[in-house]
This record gives structure tokens, C-alpha cells and sequence, in this order.
């Protein structure tokens, strides 16, 4: 028996361009605040549910981490990852 899944008419999905935003901003200001602090700093408007919806998906790709007092910081580092993708082990 399949089971319908309640969508939640007030969930917002982010398009990329806000995706990208918050995480831009986020990297700029990494580790100096904590999420209201970013979200008031966004160049444009954004739902707070979407924000959050945002940090959730950035956080599970690990881009970003909260420290104990709450702030944000950008951990993803793509120069590491080339240079790593780049040794021949890890090679296809």
C-alpha cells in the first residue's frame, strides 16, 4: 500500500540564484556570525523558511558548519579537492 505524502503548502524551494546568493554570503562573512545575522546581510529579500531550507542543504553537502555559539563558517575548499582529485590513486 503506497502512503501519500503531505506536501506543505507553505514550504518554500529555493531557486539556485538564492541558493547561491546565501552561500556566497556566507563564505564572505565565514565564521564571523550567526544565522540571523547573515540572513539580515543578504543583498536581497528572502522567506526565513527558505533560508533555513537553504543553510539545511549547505550543511548537508558539508559547505558550511555551526559552531557552538552558533555561527556559520564555509568549509567547502575546492582547491584542496582538485589537488586532491588530481593524485593518482584517487584518479578514474
Amino acid at each position: 500500500m503506497e502512503q501519500e505524502i503531505e506536501k506543505n503548502p507553505f514550504v518554500r524551494s529555493p531557486n539556485l540564484e538564492t541558493v547561491l546568493m546565501v552561500e556566497k554570503i556566507i563564505e564572505e562573512f565565514s565564521g564571523e556570525f550567526n544565522r540571523t545575522e547573515i540572513w539580515k546581510k543578504l543583498p536581497k529579500k528572502v522567506m526565513w523558511q527558505t533560508y533555513l531550507i537553504i543553510l539545511d542543504y549547505l550543511e548537508s553537502i558539508n559547505k558550511i558548519a555551526v559552531d557552538k555559539e552558533g555561527k556559520i563558517a564555509y568549509i567547502w575548499n575546492p582547491k584542496l579537492l582538485k589537488k586532491l582529485l588530481n593524485r593518482p590513486e584517487l584518479s578514474r
